[in-house]
């Protein structure tokens, strides 16, 4: 772009703009060729006021500039970069202003990325597949790691008519992710017990000590980022408890494998028969065990069942006094779930016997399962 001091046009003083006015001693000229078959839409610059002047706006008339090094086409295709670029500076933007489990979650993830970058290098150099498939595993981890700080970030955006209850579900949805990962861990390291249990074990040459110690040390550093969710149960009263806690079982369940590995090499060092099998088969049930109770509770949000907080006697003893009033005929239907934790929600179709109004029965059901735990609540009135 380049600018430059314009003469006074003979239409300028229809605008109350006199031919000293400033407003006109500066016009933006492009620099490069632009098409000008392509038609132009006019566009007022008042839109309370049509009778005020137009601007005239061309969808091409950007052409290719740099930023930061990088090509961007501004006309055409090169609008979706531009689009993934501001999208990944909001993400780091928003992960730097956020809470302080979005940054210990970056870092965790920037030692993982350099681990299996490192790791992955000396396997390819040196030829060696257990480096290259501990490599591969640590960075499927990453990325379900990237997709928990993801629904960290995305689950602050507001409702709107797309998601109407907001993106909150997004870290019950990672949360659910991670444990079925872990289920997979479990399963895995089973497999490989079973396998070591069939095979002789002085063939198996995959216990790398280095990088078993290595990948120790990070997570153990990703327990120690939260430790305060380092529990096997643990009640949820928002959906960042339950993401969180996903996060710390997940660097959790890494840890004890990598101690596992460790400690079956440091056996079979020391002549020990089937301590491969032993070593595995108990970070496996360890494994299992620590996932377990995440995977019911991500699942059953997910699933819609009934809120766990409310018992359901107390729901059909609300049920009975609703049904016991003389206005009303009967409940044809009743659900209740959890949209996350914390955040119970239900609907309610009650018929009604004719008469002057219902609003007080729709009075009495709210306030009576406002009282319960519900927080939303949509009463159905038939007569």
């Amino acid at each position: 772009m380049d600018g430059r001091l314009s003469e006074p046009r003979d239409g300028d003083s229809a605008f109350g703009l006199s031919a000293g006015d400033r407003r006109l001693a500066y016009s933006r000229q492009t620099s490069f060729h632009q098409s000008f078959k392509s038609p132009h839409t006019p566009v007022s610059i008042y839109p309370d006021d049509p009778s005020r002047p137009f601007l005239s706006r061309n969808a091409s008339a950007v052409g290719t500039y740099e930023f930061r090094g990088v090509e961007i086409d501004g006309g055409g295709g090169g609008g979706g970069k531009v689009r993934i670029l501001g999208e990944l500076a909001s993400f780091l933007g928003s992960v730097r202003y956020g809470n302080k489990y979005m940054k210990k979650l970056f870092w965790l993830i920037s030692l993982n990325v350099a681990c299996s970058t490192t790791e992955l290098g000396i396997g390819l150099f040196t030829g060696r597949v257990g480096l290259v498939s501990d490599a591969f595993h640590l960075t499927f981890g990453c990325g379900l790691l990237t997709f928990s700080l993801f629904a960290m970030v995305a689950s602050r955006k507001k409702p709107d008519r797309y998601y109407t209850y907001g993106y909150k579900r997004l870290e019950v949805l990672s949360a659910f992710t991670n444990a079925i990962f872990l289920l997979f861990m479990s399963f895995s390291l089973a497999v490989e017990a079973l396998h070591a249990f069939i095979q002789d074990e002085s063939e198996h040459k995959h216990y790398l000590i280095v990088s078993a110690v290595t990948n120790l040390i990070v997570n153990l550093i990703g327990v120690w980022f939260f430790r305060n969710y380092a529990r096997v149960n643990l009640v949820y009263r928002r959906a960042e408890d339950m993401n969180n806690h996903s996060v710390c079982l997940h660097v959790l369940a890494d840890s004890i494998r990598s101690a596992g590995l460790i400690f079956a090499s440091w056996l079979l060092s020391m002549g020990v028969q089937n301590a491969e099998v032993l070593c595995l088969g108990l970070v496996s049930v360890a494994v299992f065990t620590l996932v377990k109770p995440l995977f019911k509770a991500s699942g059953g949000i997910l699933l819609q069942m009934a809120p766990p907080g409310i018992h359901t006697s107390a729901l059909s003893k609300c049920w009975r006094q609703v049904t016991s009033r003389e206005d009303v005929v009967e409940i044809s239907q009743a659900r209740f779930w959890e949209l996350v934790p914390g955040h119970s929600i239900g609907c309610l179709s009650v018929q009604v016997k004719k008469g002057p109004s219902d609003q007080s029965v729709v009075q009495f059901v709210h306030h009576l399962y406002h009282d319960l735990g519900i927080q939303d609540l949509t009463v159905q009135t038939d007569v």
